[in-house]
């Protein structure tokens, strides 16, 4: 079990210099979204945080007052520090940030989403697999054309179609570089989903790694 500053997490070293960073749903584990991973990028470093607090015993990324209804102050707290984790872990395991993509589902998705909006910098990009908007900063940042992948259900009754556009135009304002997919789903992950965002990963990794 690897641990650094306070998190509980998976490193799987890849042979190339792109990490992928991997943030579970809430009542997932570390361990979760290892095969995704590996799936979508055979040749990636993985990262592999878990969640550090506990909701009726399982963990999540921050807390929430009710279903859809998120502890706004206390998202903000765990946005900063998964975001020095992200820095201390690209320290001990020496992997380059601009080169670290977030794959993030459920609560792992809305939490990257809060990386985007308030510690631009930490990530190269995200696919954000049934996102909802987390929060709207007082100051949006210039997220430079950032590629982001918002993939969501048709059917999800957790995520709103309104909710996932809003986050959309909310990445868009601040200048990211947002790709949408949708899919007759609910909110769980499935094939579809999973070749969606390996297509995103593969296009968009493959023009980072040539403008840098």
């Amino acid at each position: 079990m690897n641990r650094t500053a306070g998190f509980i997490h998976a490193w799987a070293p890849g042979k190339s210099t792109r990490t992928l960073l991997l943030l579970h749903g809430t009542g997932g584990t570390e361990n979760d979204l290892l095969p995704l991973g590996r799936a979508l990028d055979p040749e990636a470093n993985l990262l592999s945080p878990r969640g550090r607090i506990l909701e009726n015993g399982m963990p999540r990324f921050f807390r929430r007052l009710a279903e859809g209804i998120f502890d706004e102050e206390d998202l903000i707290r765990r946005a900063h520090e998964l975001a020095d984790f992200i820095a201390q872990a690209a320290k001990k395991y020496s992997f380059d940030q601009k080169q670290l993509f977030a794959i993030g589902y459920s609560n792992g998705a809305n939490i990257a989403s809060a990386l985007l909006l308030l510690r631009p910098g930490t990530l190269a990009g995200a696919a954000l697999l049934r996102a909802m908007v987390p929060l709207v900063p007082e100051t949006l940042p210039d997220l430079q054309g950032a590629p982001v992948l918002i993939a969501e259900g048709n059917h999800d009754p957790i995520v709103s179609l309104e909710e996932a556009h809003a986050l959309a135009a909310l990445l868009r304002k601040a200048g990211a570089k947002v790709t949408g997919h949708f899919e007759d789903a609910g909110h769980g992950l499935t094939a579809e989903t999973a070749a969606a965002a390996g297509r995103w990963l593969a296009a968009h990794a493959a023009s980072r790694n040539g403008a840098d």
